[in-house]
């Protein structure tokens, strides 16, 4: 075991080095090879299914999940990003040239309010609203400066994002094509055994789909709903809110009404009645119900994350990678409890089955690796250890039997001499 582990032990340090070095090569693209990861993982359901019409041909079935991908995902994304980026550029010059204002819309807001209200406020020194007014100022040209800012990020490195998209599509195809084969060399690459490899491969792949249908395809959908009923009321910049919407959806119980429920109250105070109207109830019957609808049906209950923890893991997941942190974060944060939750329902309860069962040896002797050979399963005959009264009595029988049959045999040796004589 010795010689063993000594000849294993550099092989293992050479497999991490290179294992290391393989990663670091591959880092100035890890986003492109994540999300290939992530979309290979979600569209291998709909790959297997057009697989199995099409028989071996599996390029053409390949190529053909490819263009689902495309149509699905992909060609929405970057609509919605352009979209994003044209309204981000807008509003940054209408903040800039005074046009668009924040803080006179909250002093509308306060003054449409009862004069109890306003002298309540008042005392809370909340009537002086020069302050907020320059911060949600600054805040609104911060962010729409820095949408600005990532539109000519990507026109000046528009070499670098093709590299990076052509290179999550080749990976992507490869991905559908051979993904039976890549996922059982993970399985044998695993240092478990086979049943806690399929556990936690299946956990994997199941926070995987839950993560991203759970948090991405819920707040698109908030974020699609909330840009519609915007579009539809005249506010301008819907796909800019609608985005907004998505993000905030992530905080539990308010998310996305922190967007529309200012708004509608702005509607109500400023004669827009019907508008304010329509807007709340469609903000809560609407917006509101698709996270405790949609949520359910796509994740299931088993594999939901507490809200505080998406929330927190999506904001440091974002705060180490970007927008790639969206997923990220929920990720990681899912395979930490699922990892934990095997090894606290599995692996923790080894050692006090193994103790109970040294101390239940039925032969101390032989030392509890001899008595019980196949780690947690019994003997074939287990011996009943909590009777020994009869195992005693047993044994004092055949004793005594013994001993009745030693005396009678001397009697007849006896008597076999005095006959002789």
């Amino acid at each position: 075991m010795n010689g063993s582990s000594q000849h294993y032990r550099p092989f293992l340090i050479l497999l991490v080095a290179v294992s290391v070095a393989f990663a670091w090569i591959l880092w100035p693209l890890y986003g492109a090879v994540f999300w290939g990861a992530i979309l290979a993982i979600l569209f291998a359901p709909i790959h297997r299914r057009i697989a199995a019409k099409l028989g071996s041909r599996r390029n053409v079935a390949a190529s053909i999940s490819l263009l689902v991908v495309l149509i699905v995902v992909i060609v929405p994304v970057i609509f919605i990003a352009g979209s994003l980026v044209q309204e981000g550029a807008n509003l940054y010059e209408r903040v800039k040239s005074g046009n668009l204002n924040f803080g006179s819309y909250v002093q509308q807001i306060l003054d449409a309010m009862p004069a109890s209200v306003q002298s309540m406020l008042a005392r809370f020194g909340v009537s002086d609203l020069s302050s907020l007014q320059d911060r949600l100022t600054e805040g609104a040209m911060q962010a729409s400066q820095f949408l600005a800012t990532q539109a000519v990020n990507i026109g000046q490195n528009t070499a670098e994002f093709i590299v990076s998209f052509g290179v999550m599509l080749y990976l992507l195809f490869f991905l559908l094509r051979d993904g039976s084969i890549v996922a059982a060399r993970v399985r044998e690459a695993i240092p478990l055994n086979d049943g806690h490899k399929m556990l936690l491969l299946r956990k994997f792949t199941t926070v995987i789909r839950a993560t991203v249908k759970g948090n991405i395809a819920v707040a698109a959908a908030q974020g699609a709903l909330g840009g519609v009923i915007f579009y539809v009321l005249g506010i301008q910049g819907p796909v800019l809110w609608g985005v907004v919407m998505a993000f905030l959806s992530l905080l539990p119980a308010i998310g996305a009404g922190l967007v529309w429920g200012p708004v509608a109250v702005y509607f109500l105070v400023s004669g827009a009645t019907w508008q304010g109207i329509a807007l709340a109830l469609y903000g809560v019957l609407v917006i509101g119900m698709v996270d405790n609808v949609l949520r359910p049906v796509l994740v299931g209950k088993d594999t939901k994350l507490p809200d505080y923890v998406v929330l927190i893991s999506t904001l440091g997941g974002m705060g180490l990678f970007g927008l790639n942190g969206f997923v990220i974060g929920p990720l990681v944060a899912a395979l930490f409890f699922s990892c934990w939750d095997l090894y606290t329902s599995d692996f923790a309860t080894v050692p006090s089955k193994r103790k109970r069962g040294r101390r239940l040896s039925p032969n101390p002797s032989r030392g509890p690796r001899e008595a019980n050979p196949g780690g947690l399963q019994e003997s074939a005959a287990p011996v009943n250890v909590y009777e020994p009264e009869r195992g005693a009595a047993t044994t004092g029988h055949s004793m005594a039997a013994q001993v009745a049959e030693s005396v009678s045999s001397r009697a007849r040796g006896r008597g076999q001499r005095g006959a002789g004589r």
